[in-house]
This record gives C-alpha cells, sequence and structure tokens, in this order.
C-alpha cells in the first residue's frame, strides 16, 4: 500500500526543521506518543534505530525506527528525511520531503508505503487505506498547529 499525503505549513522551512528534528517537541505534536528513544546511534542521524511506542485507543504498538537518509543540503533546496519503522507483521517507509515555498511558507509531502507479513493484514491494510492516510494527515495538522500555534495534542481534545 502507498500513498501521498501534503500540507502547506505557515512557518520557514528553516523552523520546521529544528521543530521536527528535536525530539522534546515530539510529544506536543505526535499524538499518542508513548515513547521515542535511541537504542542505536544520535537521534537524527542516519543508521540511528529509536524504540517507538505509540498508543492508539487501547491498542498500544511498539516498533523500530530507521532513519534511512537526512539530506538538508540538497542541491535543489529540498530537505529530505527518509525512516523505515519495523513492528509486530508490518513494515513501513516514510519519505518525508520540506520544500520552501515563500519566505515563511514550507510545504510538507509525505510519501508512505506500508507492507504486511501476513494475508490477513494485507487485506485489513488494504482496506484500511482511507485510515492509514487520515492518520498521516492527522500527525501531519497536529504538527502544524504546534509550529503556528503553539497547539500541544496533549492538551486537546482527542
Amino acid at each position: 500500500m502507498k500513498y501521498t499525503v501534503s500540507l502547506e505549513i505557515g512557518v520557514p522551512r528553516d523552523r520546521v526543521v529544528q521543530l521536527l528534528s528535536e525530539p522534546e517537541h515530539l510529544p506536543y505534536w505526535l499524538r499518542g506518543l508513548v515513547s521515542h528513544e535511541p537504542v542505536n546511534g544520535v537521534h537524527g542521524q542516519v543508521g540511528t534505530e529509536s524504540r517507538v511506542v505509540l498508543r492508539m485507543g487501547q491498542q498500544q504498538f511498539e516498533a523500530t525506527e530507521t532513519i534511512t537518509r537526512l539530506e538538508r543540503d540538497a542541491p535543489d533546496g529540498i530537505v529530505r528525511y527518509d525512516r523505515e519503522l519495523t513492528g509486530a507483521g508490518m513494515w513501513n517507509a516514510a519519505r518525508e520531503r520540506l520544500i520552501e515555498t515563500g519566505p515563511a511558507t514550507t510545504l510538507w509531502e509525505s510519501e508512505n508505503e506500508y507492507r504486511f507479513d501476513s494475508l490477513p493484514m494485507r487485506l485489513g491494510g488494504f482496506l484500511m487505506t482511507g485510515a492509514f492516510r487520515k492518520q498521516s494527515l492527522q500527525h501531519m495538522r497536529d504538527f502544524q498547529a504546534f509550529a503556528e500555534n503553539g497547539t500541544d495534542v496533549r492538551t486537546t481534545d482527542q
């Protein structure tokens, strides 16, 4: 399953990169985050593996995140941040692109790919593509609200 979502943020790209790359900001916008801890490497560097725990409703999901690409000074000016998540029965690759669209605006494009180990999981993923897309966009909107207005998802209705 593959999909791409995008969102324009009313904040300069350098500030968006800073807010996304500093782990202390994650709880403010990553809804359901229980923990995000590097187990090998340094947060924000290629090759770093982190243990990620998210709570969705009554369920808790644990995965290993590996940063596979980080390009801040590309010749085309696009910041690229790629990562892979592996968890029970699934693999996800996320390719994030941050594009300066003006002096105070940034376009965030997020290309996502999911693979599932079992037939029931593959069928469920296929049937729930819309839910996966909706959740990705919700995380992006939560980040947008944090970056633009300082909104903390932990204090809003969930």
